[in-house]
């Protein structure tokens, strides 16, 4: 039996490591009477942190959805890690949901991931709330909190709850929206303050009901309920709770002020595109065409993989079969589950707004769509530290290799690639600490003990001048011979450069068509005039540039950036052959590009660094030696100042270890792919010549 569409209230939780999500998310669960048991985070007994890796480190790793219902609401909470390492989760619920709580830990204040979240929800077109967490925690400024979360998110960040107290004295809240009229002792802020506050921020969505207002007349019952809603869309209300999830102080004044403000499905308008491109609604309807879209994929060791399903429109059923992209037949689903954290429950259908599992469907990956639209791609970041992995033990390589093909399907920011100059295996993900993550993930779920080496930077090589030249390749051996001669002109091709607009007959005279890679972001132009090169022979002499790109020339790495004009050749009636030619042209390639003026280019990301205001130019300096260029900084409330930075990747691979020694562990930092950049000449030297003495090694 599907739920009610208008019943639903999707919500997940974000927010920095170690602000206490997940002691939340159990607290509701043992409140609400789901789970008769202790639950902490800290002893490992936690319902939502059930993995063995996470009871082990007492942080979450995965994303955790639960389930419960409050005052006729059906809640489907996802519990999110708050590691920045381990962000694809985050960012996979925030598709699932119409409603977003960032938490912030009341002690520690807005941190580094609390921004980040914030600011993906934001991007997500979705309602926020804040629920300031430990309360009952000592040494709380809650006037300097307050401010610095409307200084940072605006004046709209107000007010539903008032704490009583604050450290052991935090006894209660006092309800804003409607204060009561008896005794308010202890309240940290005036509650008939709190409450005007309140409904101005509310009122400012509709000119009607603000003139209503000022004239001495407050929006009441529906219309409250429909003004609530509209600011809360509109991003100009942004309500907060005070609670304390250790003691349950607050827990059910958090739960009545969700049921009231969390929007249901129907609230906000989904876009997807339909078979012939076009942009369509997509109506929250159980009657609709089925629209539904894999947020998440968990590989469990007993049934394998779960895929996690956010319905949109139309409704599932057990044993469907469902239209898959690049699936020409239709793909049976199975049973459906519906998941309290490990625990899952057999559901026969599910319609609009409901999260519903099914598993052991090979078709499905994250961020797929099922059914006949298709929902923006969800966006991930571009994970950028890597190791080259083996098994430790000899034979172990097929099984190494399933091992990490599972992780890819987990997890939207790992990525394994092959290096095709040293055959090594090489995993990339976005941090250490994922990447150690993952080795402990292949240790434990499937036996698997891996060696690892240094991280790997993925350089790219590119040039930076014009060049032309040519290479004959001529053999003769007993019986027939080899030749083939190509000629080229070879020039930058700048990143986004449009290659309709640049392969032009003004600039090419003699143009016939153009190839564009745009993987590599190469082009090359066929300029061939009276079949010197015959036509039959050009998908070799392709062939031959893209294979020498992929070796690259001045140290192994990838060439991108280029464009090559193919102007003149030779062939030989006999002798000429696809191979000769693929030669002559890989050939021809490597030495006009060495005369191209070559650079390497380096992967350059984005940093937010947040560490207390007095260790400010500790880390301005550190990242000034490490080659970065210091964008900005900002205050983050508590003290904390978050240094925004483009540095190159190579630098920052450790750069957790150095943060924490500077800061003693109060330090915290998110990165990201920015762009690639030149390579300064003295360090590409040093790149160079390393990468000569690993070939000789090899060799």
């Amino acid at each position: 039996m599907t739920i009610p569409v208008e019943k639903i209230r999707n919500i997940a939780l974000v927010g920095h490591g170690s602000c206490g999500k997940t002691t939340l998310s159990d607290r509701i669960l043992t409140s609400k009477g789901i789970v008769n048991r202790p639950a902490s985070v800290d002893d490992g007994t936690s319902i939502c942190d059930f993995d063995e890796a996470e009871k082990e480190h007492k942080y979450s790793i995965e994303s955790t959805l639960i389930h419960f219902e409050h005052q006729g609401r059906f809640f489907q909470w996802i519990d999110t890690p708050g590691y920045p390492d381990f962000i694809n989760q985050a960012i996979g619920a925030l598709r699932a949901v119409e409603n977003v709580a960032v938490v912030i830990d009341a002690q520690a204040g807005i941190e580094v991931n609390t921004r980040r979240m914030f600011n993906e929800a934001q991007k997500e077109g979705l309602p926020r709330i804040i629920i300031l967490n430990r309360m009952d925690a000592e040494n709380i400024d809650f006037p300097k909190l307050l401010g610095s979360i409307r200084e940072l998110w605006g004046p709209g960040c107000t007010l539903f709850t008032i704490p009583r107290g604050t450290g052991s004295q935090f006894q209660g809240v006092v309800s804003v929206l409607e204060p009561p009229q008896g005794d308010t002792s202890g309240a940290l802020v005036d509650p008939e303050e709190a409450h005007q506050s309140l409904i101005e921020s509310i009122v400012e969505v509709d000119e009607e009901a603000m003139e209503r207002y000022f004239e001495g007349t407050e929006p009441q019952g529906e219309e409250l309920e429909r003004l609530l809603a509209k600011a809360l869309l509109a991003g100009s209300l942004v309500p907060i709770f005070c609670v304390s999830a250790k003691t349950g102080v607050g827990l059910e004044e958090l739960l009545d002020g969700l049921a009231r403000c969390c929007l249901p499905p129907t609230a906000l308008l989904r876009k997807a595109t339909d078979e012939n491109g076009q942009e369509v609604e997509v109506p929250p309807n159980p009657d609709g065409p089925l629209v539904a879209q894999v947020f998440k994929t968990r590989v469990d060791p007993f049934v394998q993989k779960i895929s996690f399903l956010r319905i949109f429109s139309g409704t599932l059923k057990t044993d469907d079969a469902v239209q898959v992209p690049g699936v020409r037949r239709p793909v049976k689903i199975g049973q459906l589950f519906r998941f309290q954290a490990d625990q899952k429950e057999e559901v026969d259908s599910a319609g609009p707004g409901e999260i519903v599992a099914v598993t052991k469907v090979a078709e499905l990956k994250t961020g797929m769509t099922i059914g006949p639209w298709t929902l923006p791609p969800m966006q991930f970041p571009t994970p950028m530290v890597g190791l080259a992995v083996s098994p430790k033990s000899r034979g172990d390589e097929a099984k190494l290799s399933g091992a990490l093909q599972k992780i890819v399907e987990e997890d939207s920011t790992f990525r394994l690639d092959r290096d095709p100059q040293t055959k090594e295996l090489v995993m990339t993900g976005m941090s250490e600490l994922h990447l150690q993550i993952i080795q402990e993930r292949l240790r434990r779920r499937d036996k698997v003990e891996v060696v690892t080496k240094e991280p790997k930077i993925p350089y790219r090589e590119t040039i930076q001048g014009t060049a032309e030249g040519s290479y004959r390749h001529k053999k003769q051996t007993g019986g027939r011979g080899q030749f083939g001669e190509v000629h080229i002109r070879m020039m930058p091709f700048p990143q986004g450069t449009d290659p309709a607009q640049f392969c032009t007959k003004e600039r090419f005279p003699e143009l016939k068509e153009y190839h564009y890679h745009p993987d590599i972001n190469f082009v090359w132009v066929d300029s061939i005039v009276g079949g010197v090169i015959p036509s039959n022979f050009l998908p070799a002499v392709e062939k031959g540039f893209l294979e020498r790109m992929a070796k690259g020339v001045i140290a192994g790495y990838p060439v991108v950036n280029v464009c090559v004009d193919v102007f003149y050749g030779k062939h030989h009636p006999v002798d000429s052959s696809e191979a000769a030619f693929k030669t002559a042209a890989s050939m021809v390639f490597r030495n006009v590009f060495q005369q191209a003026q070559p650079a390497l280019l380096e992967p350059i990301v984005k940093m937010e660094v947040t560490v207390p205001a007095d260790k400010l130019g500790d880390i301005n300096s550190d990242l000034s030696s490490r080659r970065g260029r210091v964008l900005g900084t900002d205050a983050a409330g508590g003290g904390m100042m978050t240094v925004r930075a483009e540095v190159p990747l190579a630098e920052v691979t450790t750069y957790a270890r150095t943060l924490s020694s500077i800061t003693g562990g109060q330090g915290s930092y998110t990165m990201e792919f920015s762009h690639y950049d030149i390579v300064p000449a003295h360090i590409q030297q040093e790149i160079i010549k390393q990468a000569k003495l690993e070939e000789e090694e090899e060799e």
